[in-house]
C-alpha cells in the first residue's frame, strides 16, 4: 500500500509532509506563513489535532502528529489543506505579491485537468504519511524535522528557526504549543 495517503489508525501517530505543487516557495512571506500558522491553531483547538512537532519551509510543512480521541487525522488534514488552500490563494489575489500571476498561474494549470478542482490546486495529493511505530522512528523523523533549516543553511542551530517546534523542545514557548514526545 502506498504511503502517499494516511492510514485511519484513530490511535496513531504519524509523520505527515504537505508540499504544494511545483514546490512553489509561497511561505517566504510572513502574511502567507500566519495563515498556515493560525490554522494549525485552530485545528489544535476545534478539531482535536495533537502536534508533537512541526517545520515550516519555504514549500512544505513536516509534523508529526496524530488526532484526540473521537477525531480523524485525515479528515483534520483533509480540511486544513482545503481551508488554507482557499484562503492563501484569495490572499494572493489581494497582497502586493510581485509573484502573483505567475503562482495563480502554477496552481490554475495544477487543478486544471482534475474535475474536483474548481479552479485552483495548491497542495499536492496526499500526506505521505508514516505512522510512528518505534521510538527510533519518532528520533530519526524528530531530528530531520528540527534539523531540516539547519540543512537549508537559514539558521546554524535548529532552536534559532521560528518556524519550527524545535524551540519548544529547548523548554521555551515557540509559536505552536506542541505535545512532547517522551
Amino acid at each position: 500500500m502506498s504511503d502517499k495517503y494516511l492510514t485511519t489508525n484513530p490511535e496513531g501517530i504519524y509523520y505527515v509532509t504537505l508540499t504544494v505543487v511545483d514546490w512553489v516557495d509561497v511561505f517566504t512571506r510572513p502574511v502567507y506563513k500566519e495563515i498556515l500558522i493560525d490554522s494549525l491553531k485552530y485545528c489544535q483547538i476545534e478539531k482535536g489535532l495533537i502536534i508533537y512537532a512541526w517545520c515550516l519551509m519555504s514549500n512544505h510543512i513536516h509534523m508529526i502528529i496524530s488526532a484526540k480521541q473521537d477525531n480523524n487525522v485525515s479528515d483534520i488534514l483533509r480540511d486544513f489543506k482545503k481551508f488554507t488552500s482557499k484562503r492563501i490563494v484569495k490572499t494572493i489575489k489581494k497582497e502586493l505579491e510581485s509573484r502573483k500571476d505567475w503562482m495563480l498561474y502554477r496552481f490554475e494549470f495544477a487543478g486544471k485537468f482534475l474535475k474536483r478542482i474548481k479552479n485552483y490546486k495548491f497542495w499536492q495529493d496526499g500526506n505521505h504519511a508514516k505512522q510512528c511505530v518505534t521510538n527510533s522512528f519518532i528520533e530519526e523523523k524528530l531530528s530531520y524535522i528540527h534539523n531540516n533549516p539547519v540543512r537549508a543553511m537559514i539558521v546554524s542551530r535548529p532552536e534559532d528557526y521560528l518556524l519550527s517546534s524545535a524551540i519548544n523542545y529547548t523548554g521555551k514557548t515557540g509559536l505552536i504549543d506542541v505535545c512532547f514526545i517522551e
